[in-house]
């Protein structure tokens, strides 16, 4: 069958849609007891890792997140409610959301997962491990929301324009062509805290390296178009400023926490506070690290590997 793709979705002809350069999925709409979510499932036998992802995102950011595990496990990926295919009715508060997640995996016939949580998905997937702990064997966040969170103080006038509308969002995409340097120096400034020397540091990096300037212009259009991830970005607002500390404490899978030292948007502490009230969690603070540093810093590749060590540890002595 012809592969030729519609260049504004994104979507090939027998309808999969690309999230990163060889990287497709097939979503698609599933009816559980508590309503409809929208999924995609990788083909194959083996453990299942659950995605969770943050705000602006969808499916096809939930996918792009997970990506670097696709050799080791069986992928799930989602669309919380608000976002693209799974509507706001299916769970607007945590608690619904994550009845949601256990819904799907019952419609699904998955006993466990394990669950990769990023940035505004940390309340969901903590809360998960809290509230479902018959369906979690293991738990990695990266760089996730562990309380109250709000728009951070590199979120400005001009950022929020960019990232928080269609039009500016168009604009962005324009740079990842023309200005690629320029594009992402504006995701390192809303996204980190450096210095001038560390700006450019990571700006070399991520210019010259394949992997982390392919998964950054990934990244960037799986929050477009913003019209369709609006009522989930906004819903995810609403229930972070209500927060106070989750009780982490409660969690008891194995857990591995991952946070950038730098990270502007999701303050270190988040992940600080999730690893010191975890019973035995484990942790890689990354040095520099910006909110995507699991992803587009020079310690991306080990802290992935790490991660992968984990859950199939975790797997191995726990769960097989």
């Amino acid at each position: 069958m012809s592969q030729k793709k519609d260049k504004k979705s994104k979507k090939t002809e027998d309808g999969r849609l690309e999230v990163l350069k060889g990287v497709s999925i097939t979503p698609k709409i599933i009816e559980t007891k508590l309503g409809k979510i929208e999924i995609d499932l990788a083909e194959g036998d083996g453990p299942v890792l659950m995605g969770i992802h943050g705000g602006l995102g969808g499916i096809d950011q939930c996918r792009a997140a997970i990506d670097f595990a696709a050799k080791d496990f069986r992928l799930l990926s989602l669309s919380r409610p608000g976002y693209l295919g799974t509507p706001l009715e299916s769970g607007a508060s945590l608690e619904d959301q994550v009845d949601l997640f256990a819904a799907a995996l019952d419609e699904l016939g998955i006993d466990k997962v394990a669950v990769f949580s990023v940035s505004a998905g940390g309340p969901f997937a903590y809360t998960f491990a809290i509230r479902h702990p018959d369906r979690i064997w293991a738990l990695v966040t990266a760089d996730s929301v562990s309380g109250y969170y709000d728009l951070p103080e590199t979120a400005g006038p001009v950022a929020q324009m960019i990232f928080l509308s269609d039009s500016g969002q168009k604009l962005l995409q324009k740079m990842t062509k023309s200005k690629p340097d320029a594009f992402i120096k504006e995701i390192f400034k809303s996204e980190a805290y450096f210095t001038k020397e560390q700006m450019k540091k990571h700006l070399d990096f991520v210019l010259n390296d394949p992997c982390a300037h392919d998964f950054v212009t990934a990244f960037m259009n799986t929050m477009y178009p913003y019209k369709t991830r609006k009522a989930g970005t906004e819903n995810d607002m609403a229930i972070t400023r209500t927060l106070y500390h989750l009780p982490v404490e409660k969690i008891e899978c194995p857990a591995l926490i991952v946070h950038g030292t730098h990270d502007a948007d999701v303050k270190l502490y988040d992940g600080v506070y999730a690893y010191e009230h975890i019973r035995d969690a484990e942790r890689i603070w990354i040095e520099e690290g910006s909110h995507l540093c699991f992803w587009i810093n020079p310690r991306s590749k080990e802290a992935q590997e790490q991660a992968i060590a984990f859950l199939k540890n975790v797997y191995e002595t726990k769960v097989s």
